[in-house]
């Protein structure tokens, strides 16, 4: 069984990346902006777009950096990963996240035996 392209194109010469005018892109970034916190994801889904590719446009607009967005005309490649540097990167993030967890306990604790020392003295000054 044969498949029909109705547009008689070969699947292997379609670009791997879309492109996109700067003017297109500042405007994704306005209405992105304008829209309310809940429907900010629509925006990007109903254009098929990453929370980065506002990021990166974004900045090139307000650091004036327009030329940018006119020299690059395509939206950021998404690099390939193997299993093996997935995995990696995932254990790092929990690595951070966890690091950050254990110095915030460090600091409740050394709150909590200031805490319990003030008590120790309140409660020997009162005998």
């Amino acid at each position: 069984m044969t498949s029909t392209n109705p547009a008689g194109l070969d699947p292997a010469a379609r670009p791997k990346r879309r492109t996109f005018s700067p003017e297109y892109k500042l405007r994704i970034v306005a209405e992105y902006d304008a829209a309310p916190h809940n429907e900010k994801g629509a925006v990007l889904r109903r254009e098929r777009l990453y929370h980065s590719h506002v990021k990166e446009w974004r900045g090139a607009r307000d650091a004036g950096a327009l030329e940018s967005l006119v020299d690059k005309r395509t939206s950021p490649a998404r690099p390939k990963r193997s299993a093996a540097e997935a995995e990696n990167e995932r254990l790092r993030r929990r690595v951070e996240r966890l690091e950050k967890e254990l110095a915030r306990n460090k600091a409740a604790l050394e709150v909590m035996g200031k805490a319990s020392a003030l008590l120790e003295m309140i409660s020997e000054g009162a005998d």
